[in-house]
């Protein structure tokens, strides 16, 4: 009973991820077509260019994700300093900042015009830009700055889970032979925690290859914004495709160097754990030095952009604005709620076919299907765009050979492609929180079921509903929180007058009136905050 259903179930999530591999497909075939011209011409002028900024980006944001990541995460897991229990959560805040809101804060700040650079001109005397020097914030340089205040916590959350990891016996050993706690660090503590650094620079990485907001309002060239502009500003969808197909194949190596570490971290993470608190105790001006270096990162990583966003909603709160923050509020709150049920739905589905299906196989439905989470907005609207396209014309084709009126892009001009689009991109989110429920449900249960006459329908219903219920609320609430805050494939997707938060905000940003939009904006932001809340209950559940 059991097989001949689970092959209803592969039939099924074969043909769910075939949908859902439909925007790969598509870019792909996409960039296969005869459009030489457009493309032709970005490569004998800009292409190179655009190439040389996105890896140079990346590698600056992956260092400075590294310099502000790595110490606070040794700090906060090996040491023991005033304030090291709270700084263990809050490092996580500057994940619910948007990169794009803190890149206009500081823009804002260090402008010529702004206070920082008017309280130095009135220091020292100065009248004219030329007086004196003050780094051009608006540069490859800033977005990169911008980008590691928002995105070192993956380095911090993976670093410290890894250090607190080791092994007490090696620990141990090290100070019997007379290691400082700087050499620890260097000789034992650094070369363990390798892999785990290599995915969350691997993650930081593909973050800062998805990021469109934060270099488009910098004016910094990247392939992120060459698709885009190739795209609405050239006309030229195949050349976007084209652009779209050389970011998937960096995209592949990254996954690729993030897959290679984490089977080295496997590896290296068979010792015993820590039994006995092996922990420094920071006293005097060590301790004063490690809280002021976490204080002071935590501050302008989130502190600061979070009250200016704060000062700026409370000085131009609007009440005649408050209908549009309504009424795209309501359209986020759909697009999410819809997302994150269409994502629980799927991912609970293609999960248990990995689970009850007896044929090795049914478990690479659950595999393929996250692919989307890899792919940068703008990637992803394309292809989601062209399969829904044609979906259109060939409708419309339809309705014309019927003579019934044509309905126009019902596929592409509607909430379909966003919430396609957006359920293509998170799924992943979903995936792996309900695979790590169901692997907490012994195998021993699905035998009792089977034994008690239940088929797939009876054990899902009796057993795994109900002790999966816990991750697919988190695997629910995480993917509802990552749809209100997408922006780059929300500007390309969305029908036309539909706005969500996400674009309302960046309207502002792109304006530099952001202080108009600073209540969205801090909706976004608190909202945000929920899944680092959770994260961090997780974290402190593990360890």
């Amino acid at each position: 009973m059991i097989q001949t259903l689970s092959r209803r179930w592969s039939v099924g999530g074969y043909l769910l991820v075939t949908a859902l591999m439909l925007p790969l497909v598509a870019l792909v075939l996409q960039s296969l077509q005869p459009d030489q011209e457009v493309f032709q011409h970005l490569y004998d002028t800009v292409l190179n260019a655009y190439v040389a900024n996105t890896v140079l980006l990346i590698l600056l944001v992956c260092l400075g994700a590294l310099a502000l990541g790595l110490p606070a995460a040794w700090l906060v897991a090996m040491c023991r300093f005033p304030g090291q229990r709270w700084f263990q959560w809050a490092m996580l805040l500057p994940l619910a900042m948007p990169a794009y809101i803190v890149a206009y804060v500081y823009t804002d700040m260090l402008d010529f015009a702004g206070p920082v650079q008017g309280l130095l001109r009135e220091l020292g005397g100065w009248q004219r830009p030329s007086d004196y020097y003050f780094p051009e914030v608006r540069s490859l340089g800033g977005a990169a700055i911008m980008l590691s205040l928002v995105l070192f916590p993956y380095v911090f959350m993976l670093a410290r889970t890894a250090f607190l990891e080791q092994a007490s016996n090696l620990i141990q050993a090290s100070r019997t032979l007379g290691c400082t706690p700087t050499q620890s660090f260097f000789r034992l503590s650094l070369p363990l925690a390798r892999p785990a650094i290599a995915v969350g620079l691997s993650l930081v990485a593909m973050e800062t290859l998805a990021d469109f907001a934060t270099v488009s309002y910098f004016a910094v060239n990247t392939l992120t914004t060459a698709v885009y502009d190739t795209w609405l500003g050239h006309g030229s969808m195949s050349s976007a495709a084209r652009l779209s197909t050389l970011m998937l194949l960096g995209i592949a190596v990254l996954m690729f160097g993030e897959r290679m570490a984490r089977r080295r971290q496997e590896q290296f993470q068979k010792a015993e754990g820590k039994s006995e608190d092996y922990s420094y105790r920071l006293t005097g001006w060590r301790a004063g030095l490690a809280t002021g270096y976490c204080t002071a990162l935590l501050l302008f990583s989130f502190g600061l952009p979070a009250a200016i966003l704060l000062d700026y909603a409370l000085e131009y709160y609007d009440p005649t604005a408050l209908n549009q923050f309504w009424r795209y509020s309501g359209n986020s709150l759909l697009v999410s709620s819809l997302v994150a049920l269409l994502t629980v739905v799927i991912a609970l589905a293609l999960q248990y076919l990995a689970r009850i299906s007896p044929r090795k196989w049914d478990r690479w439905p659950a595999r393929m299907a996250g692919f989307g989470y890899a792919l940068p907005g703008t990637v992803l609207a394309i292809g989601v765009l062209i399969p829904l396209t044609r979906a259109d014309f060939a409708i419309n084709d339809l309705a014309e050979w019927l003579g019934q009126p044509l309905p126009g892009l019902v596929l592409s001009g509607s909430m379909v492609a966003i919430v396609f689009g957006y359920t293509v991109r998170f799924l992943a989110v979903a995936l792996g929180s309900i695979e790590s429920s169901f692997k907490r449900i012994s195998p021993s249960l699905d035998m009792a079921g089977a034994t008690m006459g239940y088929g797939p329908g009876g054990l899902l219903r009796r057993i795994h509903l109900p002790l999966a219920r816990r991750g697919m609320l988190a695997a629910a609430l995480i993917v509802f929180i990552e749809a209100m805050k997408e922006l780059p494939a929300a500007l390309l997707l969305k029908p036309i007058g539909f706005e969500t938060l996400a674009t309302y905000v960046y309207q502002f940003v792109s304006d530099e009136a952001l202080e108009l939009g600073a209540l969205p904006a801090l909706v976004i932001v608190l909202v945000g905050l929920i899944p680092v809340v959770y994260l961090n209950r997780s974290l402190e559940h593990t360890h």
